[in-house]
């Protein structure tokens, strides 16, 4: 396994709990593609990092973005969004309501009409 990278933010726990975001299953951290560093949030990012964040295209959902963060887990993009919410290799429950904020994270397909 990978050594666990580091998961930079605001009062981050050792399970990528932070200041925003704090509750029993907010335990993941995001890679964000425009700096190449690991955050809990994206209010996170806007603190410490000090530039805009830039979403992942849909073309690169093959990349290992997401971290789990009771088990050090890295998931693709599309391994995250497809889980429902459960770590595939450990089990953890991740906050459902994290996919109301995927698009800020992740380049979001157009709904079918």
């Amino acid at each position: 396994m990978k050594a666990r990278p580091l998961v930079r933010g605001v009062r981050v726990d050792a399970q990528t709990r932070c200041a925003h975001y704090d509750g029993p299953t907010d335990v993941i951290a995001l890679r964000f593609r425009c700096c190449d560093e690991w955050f809990p949030c994206i209010d996170c990012h806007r603190e410490v990092a000090g530039h805009d964040v830039e979403v992942w295209p849909l073309a690169e959902r093959d990349r290992e973005a997401v971290l789990c963060g009771v088990c050090g887990r890295r998931l693709t993009i599309a391994e995250y969004l497809g889980c429902d919410s459960t770590c595939p290799a450990c089990g953890a429950a991740f906050n459902p309501g994290c996919s109301n904020h995927w698009h800020h994270y992740f380049e979001m397909e157009e709904p079918r009409r």
